[in-house]
């Protein structure tokens, strides 16, 4: 099950990715923003991560702006490891290397076609499980 969020500037954006998941046939669930009124992305990216870290939802998806503003938000919260990505070979590196478990998305930085081969990278991409990795992420934890 994935989380998705946005704040105003990533609404349009989240529509499609939303619209291609569930041709996917991916199961999500949208913690909003709903409008594209002006919000605080900060609302939404710890939303997500922390339906992350509950264990409900496997991944999760962020999109504002940049994607910048909402990853540093959604990494604030314990057990999140969010990667901003603009490339499907940043996408498979995060997941392969980092098991990074939310995505997150630039909507004034990627336009549609390639967000969406992003995040199949990303939902497709297992991690390596690799020695090396896991200690590494070990010491992002601590």
């Amino acid at each position: 099950m994935i989380a998705i969020g946005c704040d105003h500037g990533g609404f349009q954006l989240k529509q499609e990715i939303m619209q291609h998941l569930e041709a996917r046939g991916e199961r999500f669930y949208d913690f909003g923003t709903y409008t594209e009124e002006s919000c605080d992305y900060p609302d939404y990216g710890k939303a997500v991560a922390h339906a992350v870290t509950s264990g409900e939802y496997d991944r999760g998806i962020l999109i504002c702006g940049t994607g910048i503003g909402i990853s540093i938000a959604a990494n604030k919260v314990q057990g999140i490891r969010a990667a901003v990505c603009g490339d499907c070979f940043s996408a498979e590196a995060t997941r392969l290397h980092n098991d990074a478990n939310i995505l997150a998305l630039g909507a004034r930085v990627v336009g549609p076609g390639l967000a969406l081969k992003i995040v199949d990278t990303f939902l497709d991409t297992p991690f390596s499980n690799d020695e090396r990795h896991l200690r590494r992420i070990g010491k992002i934890e601590s």
